[in-house]
């Protein structure tokens, strides 16, 4: 059973899933304090936010600790630092040795490496699906449109697929089209695994008049679900929709979908389905 908590410290990256999880947070009268990543995270889009490195994890300690923080959520996109330019601070050295080695690991190795250190500190790490609860998605569909026959076959291959991958440590998305892996997610991230895609010859993917094809996400089976959970916005409609997918698939309890009611609006515009299958995982 996860220990209570009452006040939170936000490590903020990219993207706008930290600036939900900070409304969220705050709502509930529990936000504390906000760091935003320097390079990721713009300070202006939360309402105070100092501004760290990503090597300056004592000064995001103490700024907590300000704070009277007794949990932490890390969340937002964050690249693989170059270690050799981090300049670090003393408790980022002191820790530095483990979190390299993590680091040749995989990724969920790296995570599960800098969650150790902050709840070494005391701290408790909630999931941004723990604050923000209503951004989990729950078993159905967004918007009007369904999948055909063809689709949901493809839509099962491509979770299937990003199972695999994520057994791997490698990445949580996969596009299929007509029994075809077309693309597997890796470093680059999910748009650029759709730009990928809508390079491809429309003989092998759909087109905006002929949709084929689906974009699977789901959490990689080995993930530490406190950090990293697979994320559907608009932009990923919209990336979709470039590629010429007929829709999106993503496991309930499974992903964290930013804004339902334009995901869904997007979704409709362009013609695509949004399916949110039963269970935490999907097929395996």
């Amino acid at each position: 059973m996860a220990r209570p908590w009452s006040r939170l410290g936000l490590v903020a990256g990219g993207g706008d899933l930290p600036v939900h999880v900070a409304e969220a947070a705050r709502a509930d009268g529990r936000l504390g304090a906000v760091v935003a990543l320097k390079g990721f995270a713009d300070p202006a889009r939360f309402d105070s936010a100092s501004e760290r490195r990503l090597g300056e994890i004592g000064a995001i300690l103490k700024d907590f600790e300000a704070a009277g923080c007794d949990a932490i959520c890390l969340v937002g996109q964050v690249a693989r630092p170059d270690f050799s330019q981090l300049r670090p601070d003393l408790k980022t050295i002191s820790i530095l040795p483990r979190i390299m080695a993590a680091a040749t690991r995989g990724d969920d190795a790296l995570l599960r490496a800098v969650i150790a250190v902050f709840e070494e500190e005391g701290l408790i790490v909630a999931g941004a699906d723990e604050i923000a609860g209503e951004l989990t998605a729950k078993p159905g569909y967004l918007g009007a449109v369904r999948p055909d026959e063809a689709a949901r076959a493809d839509a099962l291959r491509a979770l299937h697929v990003a199972g695999v991958i994520g057994s791997e440590d490698i990445g949580q998305g996969a596009v299929a089209c007509a029994g075809l892996v077309l693309a597997v997610e890796a470093q680059e991230g999910t748009d650029a695994m759709l730009a990928r895609v809508a390079a491809l010859p429309e003989t092998l993917r759909g087109t905006p008049q002929a949709r084929r094809g689906v974009l699977a996400k789901r959490p990689k089976p080995v993930q530490e679900r406190r950090i990293d959970l697979p994320v559907i916005g608009v932009s990923t409609v919209e990336g979709a929709a470039r590629a010429g997918l007929a829709g999106l698939v993503v496991p309930a309890g499974g992903a964290l979908i930013l804004g339902a009611d334009a995901v869904a609006r997007a979704a409709g515009a362009h013609g695509l389905f949004v399916w949110i299958t039963d269970g935490d995982d999907g097929p395996a």
